[in-house]
């Protein structure tokens, strides 16, 4: 027994001591990061590069999810206020669910898995290639040429993206509304104009950057980070869109509740 609990304590000493030091590690690299933003004018062919792979290439993932979960948000939430005579709510609660949380929510978990994947498995990749190495051997640092452009790329498209989701989602929305729901276009859409104000404007743009800056710097660090192989690859890659993912989540929760309770 007392063997047993020893054996448990000193890996549980082992797993915390991994924990500090990566979140050690995790930290040094965000400053490396933000201290490294003055090369982006240096690197601007591969800002553009990371946009068109950040933003154009994933315009359509995140439009068939803002429709797809615009429709079905309209649907369920229509038979509910339809229960309790209130189907004039439809596009008032449609407007506020998207614009402050499911659009900057659907937006950073889409591109958390896709951008993040391709983070992590391009950066793992050269990490195990010794490429990474190869840079820094010819006096270039590979946090300015890999991962600020990435970090910019994200912080500029993430906005333009989330947008796009919105307006998706309530065009979704509205379609349902007026041709499940049978609503007169005119009560759909005079409570989206009439009662959304500048604060939920605020809460559903102050998420995009955020989400950007933490599903860079997580899935690059995993990639920089990767070890052991293709398996390594693999698993760096996971791990970064898994924890990118939880952390979209759990801020996405902050924010919404920090902005109401300043504004």
């Amino acid at each position: 027994m007392q063997n047993s609990l020893a054996s448990y304590a000193n890996q549980l000493n082992v797993r915390l001591k991994i924990f500090f030091l990566t979140m050690q590690e995790f930290f040094e690299f965000s400053l490396r990061t933000f201290g490294a933003l003055g090369a982006t004018r240096r690197y601007w062919k591969d800002v553009v590069y990371q946009m068109y792979v950040s933003g154009t290439q994933s315009l359509l993932i995140v439009l068939v999810s803002a429709v797809s979960i615009g429709g079905l948000l309209t649907f369920e939430i229509g038979n509910i206020l339809t229960e309790f005579g209130a189907k004039g709510l439809i596009g008032r609660t449609t407007a506020f669910s998207i614009i402050r949380e499911l659009g900057p929510l659907l937006t950073g978990i889409m591109l958390s898995a896709r951008v993040g994947a391709r983070n992590g498995s391009e950066l793992g990749a050269m990490k195990i290639s010794e490429q990474i190495d190869a840079l820094r051997a010819f006096g270039t640092d590979p946090i300015a040429k890999l991962v600020v452009p990435r970090l910019v790329a994200a912080l500029i498209m993430f906005p333009p993206l989330t947008a796009l989701c919105d307006a998706a989602g309530l065009l979704a929305g509205a379609f349902m509304a007026i041709g499940y729901h049978s609503l007169d276009p005119a009560f759909y859409w005079n409570p989206v104009m009439n009662y959304l104000v500048p604060k939920d404007f605020y809460v559903g743009f102050l998420k995009p950057p955020v989400f950007a800056i933490l599903m860079t710097l997580v899935t690059c660090f995993n990639g920089f980070s990767a070890t052991g192989g293709t398996v390594g690859v693999g698993n760096s890659t996971i791990k970064g869109i898994v924890v990118s993912c939880g952390l979209v989540m759990v801020f996405n929760f902050y924010i919404s509740k920090l902005v109401f309770e300043i504004l």
